[in-house]
């Protein structure tokens, strides 16, 4: 899993998994944005790997097949998943305000409109 994708969903699956363990496989899909087919798949594949465990309920016509638990191992792959989500994420967002800054600072070099950077933030943070 060298994918920052790939992390991501597994990342998002895992934290589903955690807080509601019998969440359907369509509302997993739903909640992080992936089809059910793929989330089928990389759940199939967190199995295969040990880190999740699927239970099957036969009694469950009418309600939820499935409960999917964490392993020991899937509670520490769900920790390093998490710490690598959080640096990127915060690897993104300072990189997200250099671009501002620098953008914010051409906006106000450009003579032709007339704003400041104060003027400039003030305004991206009106459209918010």
């Amino acid at each position: 899993m060298n994918n920052s994708s790939e992390q991501e969903i597994h990342y998002r699956l895992l934290k589903i998994l955690t807080e509601e363990p019998r969440t359907s496989q369509r509302e997993m899909a739903r909640r992080t944005g992936i089809s059910l087919g793929k989330t089928n798949c990389v759940l199939t594949e967190l199995a295969n790997k040990g880190i999740i465990k699927i239970k099957g309920f036969k009694s469950a016509r009418y309600k939820i097949p499935y409960t999917y638990m964490l392993t020991p191992e899937g509670l520490e792959e769900k920790a390093k998943i998490t710490l690598i989500f959080l640096k990127r994420k915060l690897f993104e967002y300072e990189e997200i305000k250099r671009q501002i800054k620098e953008i914010a600072n051409e906006v106000e070099n450009d003579k032709t409109i007339g704003f400041s950077v104060n003027d400039t933030l003030k305004a991206l943070a009106k459209t918010q």
